[in-house]
């Protein structure tokens, strides 16, 4: 089997050859083709430019946004046992405040909706006077739903023992707490012979939960940030909102050596959309010397997702293998003894021959 590439255009690409940060073209090729893996986007700051990353989301309807995060032997990381973090996000991609519904100060549009917050919902006294920016923070039961039962087939099929549901409901009672309440009730509507609560598993299994069966629980967003670190082994899979999702995610990769080795996707609808969670850094363009590990990996999660595994198992073993023995990129080099320092073309060689390697 092989991979038939097709390149199409995005970003500073997109700016270059069609004048626009995503071009229609680019859209409709991945829609048509459906499996895609691409580089960060750069998105010009200033108004006017909404995320390129949010705006591919949104218009596919890629509303799962997945990153594992799991420890490779001999990367720097700056926590005690990084070996224990073996974790699966499932991050909403299409709601929240990353819904880009928002307006600037002094706007009319901001005006308006001001006006209509303080006139026709009695919200005057939450709002300060003079100009104001305004986000809306759209949170749905359709969206909510389908992320979560995304998150725990895919605890079901990977047997994993848990999908915490991590969410800001004691203070967002409206949004975040409906995320959690949406969450156990598909659980137990639609899974119920397969899930259980963890009220459940206290009172009725004295804490082991019986085999093939996955434990619904759920986390206040601030504590679990301390959990990952405190209790790292006691979550398996994540449900959130795009917001927390977006911090917990990055924080977890923190733990075990940062986000220039971790990979992530977006999929909804039968497309897939690899990519590596890192942003963009012009500056280095051209200069054969960043850490491409992240986009390696999410390569993998590509084989994983067209279900050839012994390709994706092949790719994690030749990176892990790779960076075991020191032949690392210049990020992870000044930050252990030894080693040899590769350029970005120089570590790809070096995982290409450990494929060969593992495959003979």
């Amino acid at each position: 089997r092989s991979i038939a590439w097709a390149r199409v255009y995005a970003g500073q690409s997109g700016r270059d050859r069609y004048d626009e940060n995503l071009p229609q073209e680019t859209v409709d090729a991945i829609r048509e083709y459906r499996v895609a893996i691409k580089g960060p986007l750069t998105t010009p700051v200033g108004a006017g430019f909404r995320s390129i990353n949010v705006a591919l989301r949104q218009t596919l309807d890629l509303y799962a946004n997945v990153r594992p995060t799991y420890y490779l032997e001999g990367v720097p990381s700056p926590v005690k046992d990084p070996q224990k973090m073996d974790m699966v996000s499932f991050r909403e991609n299409t709601e929240d405040v990353y819904a880009g519904i928002e307006y600037e100060a002094g706007t009319d549009e901001s005006e308006k909706l001001q006006q209509f917050l303080e006139d026709e919902m009695g919200v005057a006294d939450t709002i300060h006077d003079g100009p104001v920016g305004l986000g809306i923070k759209p949170i749905s039961e359709f969206g909510s739903k389908r992320l979560i039962r995304e998150a725990i087939d895919y605890a079901l099929a990977y047997d994993h023992d848990s999908v915490t549901l991590v969410h800001k409901g004691n203070i967002m009672k409206y949004t975040e707490a409906a995320f959690r309440d949406w969450g156990y009730e598909v659980a137990a509507e639609e899974y119920g012979d397969v899930t259980i609560d963890e009220d459940t598993l206290y009172e009725e299994y004295d804490g082991e939960a019986p085999d093939d069966t996955v434990v619904i629980k759920d986390r206040i967003a601030d504590n679990m940030l301390q959990q990952l670190l405190t209790r790292t082994a006691e979550y398996d899979v994540l449900a959130m909102p795009n917001l927390n999702g977006d911090y917990l995610s990055d924080s977890a990769g923190a733990q075990i050596g940062g986000l220039g080795i971790a990979p992530g996707s977006n999929f909804g609808h039968g497309r897939f959309l690899a990519e590596p969670v890192h942003g963009s850094a012009p500056k280095y363009a051209g200069q054969d010397k960043v850490n491409p590990t992240a986009i390696i990996l999410s390569g993998r999660m590509m084989f994983e997702y067209l279900g050839w595994d012994d390709a994706a198992n092949l790719v994690r073993n030749a990176v892990e293998e790779s960076i075991r023995t020191g032949r690392v990129t210049y990020d992870l080099h000044r930050q252990i003894d030894g080693g040899e320092k590769l350029a970005t073309s120089e570590f790809a060689s070096a995982v290409v021959d450990e494929i060969h390697s593992l495959s003979d």
